[in-house]
């Protein structure tokens, strides 16, 4: 019985991954979960949110971050595994609108986008979630800030200021291009230039300490199997 606990122990692992994830992480933990029949459980929330997490000893083995600065706070904090740290995934940053509700956007400074729509501005926190991040330095570098810097609604992942743009509830909203393209309920009214903001980069590691069966799934998230799914999903693999 105790061989056998134990070897069930280190056949599961505990993934914490930033929500933007939430779909082709579940559908690659299912097909690991088949092919290897080892447990993943999954835990989706801001970067920021999950950093301070694993910072104050949650049990999770492996962190995917939507940008560096949270894998970077961990690294200098000695919970990650640095020998195991590498670039994942890449993505862009685009603005949306609900179905149906789009209008027109240039990208330049001399644009008023101030003027383009009525509403709100959903996007996450532009201090701490790293889609708010991006979202703040797109909109800076392009001399838009000051203009709707009051209509900003910043929402605790990238998942929620979707579902607010999603109901209606913001006329705009600021997410990722694979997040747009999981709901039938917005519209992409464009792409932030790559230029305007620093690159969107999903870094993975182990966490510090981690005894589970995490090498195995992070060996398998470079996968081509892997791979298959984060590029229908949107996602540009980096491995």
């Amino acid at each position: 019985m105790l061989i056998t606990s134990s070897a069930f122990a280190e056949d599961k692992v505990t993934v914490f991954a930033a929500a933007s994830l939430t779909n082709a992480l579940a559908d690659i933990s299912a097909a690991y979960e088949k092919e290897k029949g080892a447990k993943v459980t999954q835990s989706y929330a801001a970067s920021s949110a999950l950093a301070k997490q694993i910072e104050n000893g949650a049990p999770a083995d492996i962190f995917i971050s939507a940008d560096t600065k949270w894998m970077d706070y961990l690294q200098d904090k000695k919970r990650i595994d640095v020998a195991s740290r590498s670039n994942l995934l890449g993505n862009k940053v685009v603005l949306i609108a609900p179905k149906g509700r789009g209008f027109k956007v240039d990208f330049n400074s001399g644009f008023d986008f101030a003027k383009a729509f009525d509403g709100r501005l959903c996007t996450g926190d532009v201090e701490a979630v790293p889609i708010g991040i991006y979202a703040k330095q797109a909109l800076g570098n392009l001399n838009w800030w000051n203009g709707v810097k009051t209509r900003i609604v910043g929402a605790q992942d990238v998942r929620a200021a979707l579902a607010f743009v999603a109901r209606g509830e913001c006329a705009a909203g600021i997410v990722y291009e694979t997040d747009a393209k999981v709901s039938d309920k917005v519209e992409i009214v464009g792409v932030f230039p790559q230029e305007t903001h620093t690159p969107v980069v999903y870094p993975v590691a182990r966490v510090a300490g981690a005894k589970n069966a995490d090498t195995a799934f992070l060996t398998y998230l470079k996968s081509a199997q892997a791979a298959d799914i984060f590029r229908k999903y949107g996602f540009t693999p980096l491995f």
